[in-house]
């Protein structure tokens, strides 16, 4: 049953580029390698052929003969290196494709209807699935694909060579035809079974190995993009306990890995050097017999070690089958959950009014806890309502469900029609880049507005000292404090002039004063917008018209402020 399920991901994930709107362009390029592949096929024939007859012109000193078998090879040979190059080098142009199609299509998903934000604790590491297995998949998937059909070829073309060269046996009366060929196929049948029950838990292991390993590696860029903190902690020793665990998962299971390995070593190696003197211990009857000359005698061993190499495919591939196995897996499993993301739908419709209205509101927990119970309010033009409560009653969940990312609610939201909402959460998110990047986000650098514009704005929220760095590329959200991200999130605000603007703790890293400036700039500078905030200070009260109070129990109260 796991087979199934394995090869039904496979299936899932091989399928989409090979139908996708560049399938004949992919096609046409698979096609192209998998016929180098058979010209190669084809000359280790002839190759194969030029053994018996330059092996028997030395077994009778034919000297003249030596100089032209030799040239033969070297044609042969030079036809043949020039195709295994360019057939690698198409088969990686193949998989860039097929790669960057795929990883285009998985960017799309996660994404789309904020599927990523849903998968917060769904999926471990979703950035390495994108970045790493999915290289590792389209690189694997290829190799066994072509290995595979190059295989079946050298099968065809040397399993009838090894059946006329290998003659007839006679065992109890019975006689044999093609008795190596008989031979081959039971050796590399009995190699490919055993290859199995030996290394089959590599499987486990490998997918085991690249999420601890994925694990370490995230907890040390958790401390990366923490280190201000955990400095003023002094956490470092809790720190180094916790690489120490994550680092002893990713070590113990490497060398369950190692031990499995080495078993499938001994065995595949064992089993490719025993196949060596098989066929010149089956074959050294005939040619002592004088049956078949030198030639002839390593034109079988050839042949024999040939059909035996594609036969013993899934052999020698054990292990890259193990490590597709484990890339299948945590792929499979990845678009899995997001597409259970994805049928996880808020119920909250949308409807235009004059201006902003929320009727009948339901907002819970995933656990069904309800947070706020049939909650209906209607907010003036140009009013600013401020959202209060104890710690953890759904102040900010419910900024999220006016956002449209929180799935567990239901009701009605009206906006007047095309309408603009900005929402300000409490870390402002400041891409890597440009400080032009970091101030106009979400907006493209392309369609940034004029450097006056910006750097009158930045004079606004007070960055002066930022005026001549629009085009500093660095890592913002580590130099700038907290309080100068919240600014610079404020002249996001400036910037885009939205109608309405939700602001969740947006100035909590700020003093009093340099709050109600913040706040002051807003009416100054956008008199027609309507502010809603979430924020536990009493100096907010008197920056808003309307306080909406949650208890946390599905209550709330409403009231005008100084009414």
């Amino acid at each position: 049953m796991e087979t199934k399920k394995l090869l039904r991901g496979f299936w899932s994930l091989f399928k989409g580029y090979w139908s996708s709107e560049d399938k004949w362009k992919a096609r046409g390029l698979l096609a192209v390698v998998i016929a180098m592949n058979f010209a190669m096929v084809y000359l280790l024939v002839k190759l194969n052929e030029w053994y018996n007859t330059f092996y028997n012109a030395l077994q009778n000193y034919e000297a003249e003969s030596f100089w032209p078998l030799i040239g033969q090879f070297s044609a042969i040979a030079f036809v043949y290196i020039i195709i295994a190059v360019y057939a690698v080098y198409l088969r990686q142009m193949l998989q860039i494709k097929w790669r960057t199609w795929m990883t285009n299509n998985y960017l799309s998903e996660w994404l789309s209807g904020q599927t990523y934000y849903r998968l917060q604790d769904a999926t471990d590491n979703p950035d390495q699935r994108i970045s790493e297995d999915i290289g590792q998949f389209v690189n694997l998937s290829l190799a066994l694909l072509i290995g595979f059909l190059k295989q079946l070829t050298t099968l065809a073309a040397f399993g009838v060579v090894l059946w006329e060269l290998s003659g007839s046996i006679t065992i109890a009366g019975l006689v044999i035809p093609g008795y190596m060929f008989w031979f081959s196929f039971m050796y590399s049948g009995l190699g490919t079974f055993f290859a199995h029950k030996v290394g089959r838990r590599l499987i486990d292991l490998n997918f085991d190995q690249q999420k601890y390993e994925a694990d370490f590696r995230f907890s040390m860029m958790r401390v990366r993009e923490n280190a201000e903190s955990i400095a003023f902690y002094r956490g470092e020793a809790s720190e180094r306990e916790g690489f120490n665990l994550k680092f002893s998962n990713v070590i113990k299971n490497y060398w369950q890995l190692m031990k499995k390995t080495k078993h499938l070593n001994f065995y595949v190696n064992g089993y490719a050097q025993l196949a060596v003197i098989v066929p010149l211990l089956m074959a050294a009857p005939r040619y002592f017999a004088k049956e078949i000359q030198l030639g002839g005698l390593m034109q079988i061993s050839s042949a024999f070690g040939r059909v035996q190499d594609a036969l013993s495919f899934f052999v020698d591939s054990y292990d890259t089958l193990a490590s597709l196995a484990a890339v299948i897996n945590r792929l499979a499993g990845f678009t899995e959950h997001m597409n259970e993301a994805k049928t996880i739908q808020s119920k909250v419709t949308t409807a235009t009014a004059p201006e902003l209205k929320i009727s009948a509101l339901n907002v819970s927990l995933p656990t069904g806890r309800a947070l706020l119970n049939k909650l209906s309010l209607q907010l003036q033009n140009a009013k600013a309502l401020l959202v209060t409560g104890s710690s953890g009653c759904g102040k900010s969940t419910l900024l999220r469900t006016l956002a449209g990312i929180w799935a567990y609610a239901s009701g009605e939201i009206s906006l007047p029609p095309n309408a603009r909402a900005m929402f300000l959460p409490q870390k402002p998110y400041l891409p890597l880049g440009t400080l032009r990047r970091a101030l106009i986000y979400p907006a493209a650098e392309k369609d940034s507005p004029p450097d006056d514009k910006l750097k009158r704005t930045l004079r606004l929220v007070d960055l002066p000292a930022l005026v001549d760095k629009l085009d500093d590329a660095d890592d913002w959200s580590r130099i700038l404090s907290l309080g100068e991200q919240q600014r610079l999130a404020f002249a996001r605000v400036l910037l885009t002039a939205p109608d309405y603007i939700f602001l969740d703790e947006a100035t909590s890293a700020l003093d009093e004063p340099r709050e109600l400036e913040m706040y002051e700039l807003l009416r100054e500078q956008l008199p027609k917008a309507t502010v809603v905030s979430v924020g536990h200070r009493s100096t907010l009260f008197k920056l808003h018209d309307v306080e909406l109070n949650l208890d946390g129990a599905g209550n709330y109260s409403l009231r005008t402020i100084g009414g």
